[in-house]
């Protein structure tokens, strides 16, 4: 089932869940971004994903086909990002 836990330890959240992370990673916030899924090609908002949260990281997958789109993993004094489950994303610029 899309967005059930797989886990005892781990929550399903929307994307908005992604937005300190990646900020904290990235310096920016991609939640308000838009993003391709590579597996479907549905265009949403990253803030639409679906995200399972566990003490080493979050892995947000698409609420339509389940394709994983973004990883965020920490270790020590690092994050590991992977964004390859979007095959674009989109920004708005100021």
């Amino acid at each position: 089932m899309t967005g059930t836990p797989t886990h005892p330890d781990e929550a399903a959240l929307d994307g908005n869940a992604l937005a300190g992370l990646l900020l904290d990673a990235l310096g920016v916030d991609l939640s308000a971004a838009r993003g391709r899924c590579a597996g479907c090609h549905t265009i949403d908002h990253i803030a639409g994903a679906v995200v399972t949260m566990t003490a080493m990281g979050a892995v947000a997958r698409c609420r339509g086909c389940d394709h994983v789109l973004v990883t965020v993993v920490h270790s020590g004094d690092r994050s590991w990002v992977g964004l390859s489950g979007l095959s674009a994303v989109e920004v708005q610029t100021l």
